[in-house]
């Protein structure tokens, strides 16, 4: 079966959605793509039907007019690619484990914490650029999350260079959409600037042939309405693009600009503002982790453990638990060795001189690997 028709009908209720065969995906909240398309159409096609139209009749010698309606509609078009490739790759989703990390320490998680196993450290420490950074345990991946990678609580997975999820696109916003995300960001901040300033133009030009200001309103109603929708999304988009540029500039993500705010610490990630750039935008993406195209690949089937299970047998004299191996037969076989073992005190008992020296309770436990199981009882 495929991986993505897994990953769609076999995951959690947080699931991504998947087009064309895995090459397209989003997140589990894509359905809000919609409302940030209409919000971007709207007021542009608005803006080409009231004001970029009207500049074309106004200006009709010169090429002005024609260059506003196709500078609008071409740069509306880039931003929908934009907003579409944010939407539609892969924020950097980290493959989970079948299984938890069974090698780290001696980790087993079939056992018991009374059998002297050793838990899964929570958090461990690796280098990066020569600092220690301290990594955390995904209970949902079972994994360690890699440096700067956090687990989403709305698309349910573990993003490498995790930034935040974005209900505006409908995706997390992580390491290989991130680029995107800011450029959407920025030009759609910079939409705002053209429709908000070609629509101050137009009134401008309507108020000087009316000689009053409220003429032109009534004229243009359209255009007035631009200009407040334009002035008021530039608060919203233009000071993200603001908050963006700072965190490129220092090396950060949104997550670890709030998260760690008051600490005053140093990033082991900032190696200058002119880096920082170069390597957003300059880097080349890395390819997916996951190919959600790919056939899902039954992993090799473990080893089968032993019938052996762990028993806890009380000692009277003692007082203390003892675990003890048993299989299918181990009840008979203890009862011969205890049969044997008395014939032989017995045996031992009444022939003190013979040259046969009784067979001691740790080579019977030798023989059944158990010596180390048992506390050594006093001889007679």
């Amino acid at each position: 079966m495929p991986l993505y028709l897994t990953l769609l009908f076999f995951g959690s209720s947080n699931v991504q959605k998947f087009l064309l065969g895995g090459r397209l995906i989003f997140g589990p909240d894509a359905k809000s793509l919609i409302i940030t398309f209409t919000l971007i159409l709207v007021p542009v096609v608005l803006f080409c039907v009231f004001v970029a139209r009207n500049f074309v009749f106004e200006l009709q010698r010169e090429t002005a007019g024609y260059a506003i309606l196709v500078i609008a509609i071409v740069f509306t078009i880039y931003v929908f690619i934009l907003l579409f490739s944010t939407s539609a790759k892969d924020p950097g989703i980290v493959p989970r484990n079948s299984h938890p990390p069974e090698e780290v320490l001696g980790y087993d998680p079939s056992a018991s914490v009374e059998a002297g196993s050793r838990p899964l450290p929570r958090t461990k420490e690796v280098l990066v650029n020569g600092l220690p950074v301290r990594v955390k345990y995904c209970e949902t991946c079972m994994l360690y999350r890699p440096p700067r990678c956090s687990h989403c609580s709305v698309c349910d997975n573990c993003v490498e260079r995790f930034d935040h999820h974005c209900p505006w696109v409908g995706q997390c916003i992580g390491k290989r959409n991130y680029r995107c995300f800011f450029l959407f960001v920025s030009s759609t901040a910079l939409l705002c600037v053209f429709v908000f300033s070609i629509s101050a133009l137009y009134l401008k030009l309507l108020s000087d042939e009316s000689g009053n200001i409220w003429k032109a309103i009534k004229v243009s109603p359209a255009a007035v309405a631009l200009s407040v929708y334009c002035f008021i999304a530039l608060w919203f988009v233009g000071g993200l693009t603001g908050f963006h540029l700072y965190l490129i500039g220092t090396n950060q993500t949104t997550y670890e600009n709030f998260r760690y705010k008051g600490n005053n610490r140093t990033s082991v990630y900032n190696r200058g503002c002119i880096t920082n750039f170069l390597l957003l935008f300059c880097s080349r993406i890395e390819p997916s982790k996951i190919n959600f195209r790919g056939y899902v690949q039954e992993e090799a089937s473990k080893p089968p453990k032993s019938n052996i299970q762990e028993t806890d047998i009380n000692i009277s004299d003692g007082d203390t638990r003892i675990k003890v191996e048993d299989d299918l037969d181990i009840g008979d076989d203890i009862m011969k060795i205890s049969q044997r073992r008395n014939s032989e005190e017995v045996g031992d008992v009444r022939g003190r001189g013979s040259d046969r020296s009784p067979i001691g309770r740790a080579e019977v436990d030798f023989g059944f690997g158990l010596e180390s199981q048992f506390s050594s009882r006093p001889s007679y």
